[in-house]
């Protein structure tokens, strides 16, 4: 069990699926519904931080590469068109609805980008994606034990 919990958590804080992967994996795998949850939530919350740190230190380093400023650019662009529009009109709900929709492009990831290009106050940036990803949670961890009911 704890392996798979470990695993969980790993895709929880991956960009290739977040918590809409690492929730459904600790379940299908009989991890306590209750501890797949949290820590797949916890996990997937550490993401903002390492991401803010990166944004600080190492993104103005990286820049000076001619790729790696051309791929950050393309992110940027999809996360300012994916969120733009509501971010900026809406800051702080705009965000955390944003971030609260499991559906790809929509998590900790794109959200934590997204308020670092609108210039939101790291604080409420980061209770924007806390509370979005709390519900995209509860919404993936209701969907999977409701379908593996069926």
């Amino acid at each position: 069990m704890f392996l798979d919990l470990l695993t969980a958590m790993l895709w929880s804080m991956s960009p290739f699926g977040e918590a809409k992967v690492g929730i459904p994996y600790a379940l299908l795998n009989g991890v306590n519904i209750y501890l797949a949850l949290i820590f797949s939530f916890l996990a997937n919350l550490l993401v903002f931080p390492f991401m803010n740190f990166f944004f600080d230190k190492a993104n103005r380093y990286f820049l000076k590469w001619y790729y790696y400023k051309k791929a950050a650019l393309f992110v940027g662009r999809r996360a300012k068109a994916g969120a733009g529009k509501n971010v900026k009109k809406y800051g702080f709900w705009g965000l955390m609805v944003f971030v609260a929709m499991p559906v790809p492009g929509t998590g900790v990831y794109a959200g934590t980008i997204a308020g670092y290009l609108f210039g939101l106050d790291r604080k409420k940036a980061f209770f924007a994606n806390a509370i979005g990803i709390l519900i995209s949670c509860l919404i993936v961890w209701v969907a999977t034990l409701t379908a593996m009911r069926i």
